[in-house]
């Protein structure tokens, strides 16, 4: 085994504990087995692909061709594997040299370690190279930064399939783009072993699945396909443990709608099976967890829905544009609505206000529900949201929560230190937010029985950020210092957390919300590599433990680069803020997926027609498309007239009827 392969520090604690973990491993199926059962598991490693060379090599020999005649300025070589297979096809068939030394004179990019070392077997060093994690992403960046592409022809050695929003990037930027596939990846010659493990995955006999590769969860796909069992190998692995190599194989994998649960920080095999050995009996047991929570709600549910079970009994809202769009269904209209629509901008809100403290008016239903009825009203939008704060749910997890004029929430006993932690209590129920149930119950019976109900509440982080600063904050230190500073204490209050966001949104589900939101409005200070190790495994729990069918929002600000982590599952729709361009936004987060946004809300402030310029521009980005939500790319501004939010409402109706 290479050393640079193993984590430096390797030690005994982290333990699969006898877990039955499954590997698709090929060129180092001893190797893997050696490290899983080093790490307390039962290894089943099984070969799922080899790499066959594409028959044919006229593309290749065009493609150098092209190289050496100057046609081709920039080359892109993927994998080092890609690149060996490019200098043998064309051997036989022009001099191998003058290849080499035309790729000299061009700028040559190597996504990674591998292409590098290929390379320089040839006696060659790559003009960029990218930097880890190596993604596509990384890719491009390093090309925005080295490399002008405008009006460039772009040779992009591939690796078995195309990456369609790589290609989709590089000609955004004006290049035109060469794709040569030299080899692709073929089953291997013995399936059985692959067959076995598919067979045993699909019957629940496996925990963990490890990938070293996208590739060999494309191949596990192919074999259940062949058979029909590609749903059902999709719902065994929603059960399992899933943990990839990186985020160019876990890209992958989400993209076939499978969930990555554990990534290292260092894309090497040894990383994996640690990192895989430390989080996932945690992973197994959140789920059990996640599955007494659904049971606990099913029945009530069931009984909830029943009156609508019989034929001409569908609910009213079923069929409305907000529902139609987040099912990426066509709707006559763009549906539309605005966060903090009903607020201080509205006289009516204001006068209630006047004799109410936020938190008493949070805590009395029925003005809850008057106020959101009167803004239903008065906009004429295509969904209610309740009427709350995200902040509600922390008192009765043991936080001393104070609404201050001029400063907003205050929490006065914060998270100052890992012990603080310990008293955090989860909720076992949502009695102690009995008024909030309420709220949901009476705000569903005011409002147009056609228009859907939003519930909501803060996601995991936004609301340990609040626990810990004790309030907002510019720069999210502490949180963040907790964070990298006591993993341990960090997962115990992500935890925490989840399990009683999902208690608190499966109860307003059951109380009459038929859409939840889930507001993440601080995670913008995060990156993404921080937001992949330490959020998304809460928010994919939490995302599981939420009643199926119904559509999850996630709304996240800030940073549009996590985008592609708030794919969620297939019901999920994507809030996009207004700091990128909805189509972007939309590619980002996969165009199987509905998305929410993205109208600047300080358009609102302009006059009419910049107001109008602006609604015509994102609904022209949104290109009339299935699965289009309208919406501001945060809350309306308290300076905002009640006349342009109206304006919003009639201009996404009339310019978006079909």
């Amino acid at each position: 085994m290479e050393p640079t392969d193993t984590p430096s520090q390797m030690h005994a604690s982290p333990s699969f504990g006898s877990l039955r973990v499954a590997s698709l491993e090929s060129r180092r199926r001893e190797d893997m087995s050696r490290l899983i059962e080093r790490f307390g598991g039962i290894a089943f490693v099984s070969p799922s692909m080899r790499e066959v060379a594409v028959e044919e090599p006229k593309e290749a020999v065009d493609f150098a061709y092209r190289v050496i005649t100057g046609d081709i300025g920039v080359v892109i070589f993927l994998t080092g594997v890609g690149f060996r297979h490019l200098v043998h096809s064309i051997e036989r068939h022009l001099e191998t040299q003058r290849f080499l030394d035309a790729l000299s004179d061009v700028i040559t990019v190597a996504r990674g370690p591998k292409p590098v070392a290929a390379m320089r077997e040839v006696g060659l060093t790559p003009t960029h190279r990218v930097p880890e994690p190596n993604t596509w992403r990384d890719l491009l960046r390093t090309l925005d930064q080295h490399v002008p592409l405008a009006n460039q022809t772009v040779g992009l050695q591939e690796y078995g399939v195309t990456n369609h929003s790589l290609v989709a990037g590089l000609e955004a930027r004006g290049a035109k783009v060469v794709q040569l596939r030299v080899y692709q990846w073929d089953f291997p010659e013995d399936l059985g072993p692959l067959k076995e493990n598919l067979e045993a995955i699909l019957a629940g006999q496996r925990d963990v699945l490890l990938l070293t590769s996208a590739h060999q969860l494309v191949n596990l796909f192919r074999l259940a396909d062949q058979q029909g069992q590609v749903e059902m190998l999709r719902k065994s692995l929603q059960k399992m443990v899933v943990a990839s190599i990186g985020p160019t194989t876990s890209e992958m994998a989400q993209q076939m709608d499978v969930r990555i649960d554990v990534e290292p920080e260092h894309p090497k095999m040894g990383h994996l099976v640690q990192a895989a050995a430390e989080a996932s009996g945690r992973i197994l047991q959140a789920r059990n967890w996640s599955v007494r929570l659904l049971e606990e709600v099913t029945e009530a549910r069931q009984l909830q829905v029943a009156q609508w079970s019989k034929p001409g009994s569908v609910p009213p809202w079923e069929d409305s544009p907000m529902m139609r769009a987040c099912r990426r269904q066509a709707a006559p209209v763009t549906p539309v609505w605005m966060m903090r629509q009903a607020g201080r901008y509205m006289e009516e809100y204001r006068k209630v206000r006047s004799k109410v403290g936020f938190l008493e008016l949070c805590r009395n239903p029925q003005l809850c529900a008057e106020v959101m009825a009167t803004a239903v009203e008065r906009l004429g939008v295509d969904a209610a949201i309740l009427f709350s704060d995200l902040l509600p749910i922390l008192e009765p997890m043991g936080m001393e929560l104070e609404f201050t004029p001029g400063d907003g929430p205050v929490i006065h006993n914060p998270l100052r230190s890992s012990l603080d932690v310990d008293r955090v209590i989860a909720l076992e129920s949502v009695e102690p937010l009995q008024y909030v149930m309420d709220a949901v119950r009476m705000t569903r019976a005011a409002i147009p029985a056609n228009l859907p109900l939003i519930g909501f509440a803060g996601a995991p982080f936004t609301l340990a950020s609040y626990m810990i600063e004790g309030g907002s904050s510019r720069s999210y230190t502490r949180t963040k210092k907790l964070m990298h500073e006591d993993p341990s204490a960090w997962e115990c209050l992500m935890q925490k957390l989840t399990e009683s966001i999902a208690r608190y949104l499966n109860g307003q589900i059951l109380a009459g919300a038929q859409i939840v939101q889930i507001f993440d409005s601080w995670v913008g200070c995060l990156g993404p590599s921080d937001y992949q190790r330490s959020i998304l495994p809460h928010m994919q729990q939490l995302l599981a433990s939420i009643l199926p069918q119904v559509p999850v929002i996630l709304f996240g600000t800030g940073n549009p680069m996590l985008l592609p982590f708030h794919r969620g599952d297939d019901r999920t729709v994507v809030g996009i803020d207004w700091r990128i361009d909805l189509v972007q936004g939309w590619q980002m987060a996969g165009e199987d997926r509905a998305v929410q946004g993205n109208l600047d809300p300080t358009a609102l402030l302009g006059t009419p027609e910049s107001l109008d310029r602006e609604i015509r521009r994102v609904l022209q980005e949104a290109g009339h498309r299935s699965g289009h939500i309208f919406n501001l790319g945060h809350g309306i501004l308290p300076e905002t007239s009640v006349d342009q939010a109206r304006r919003v409402v009639d201009r996404v109706h009339q310019w978006s009827a079909r």
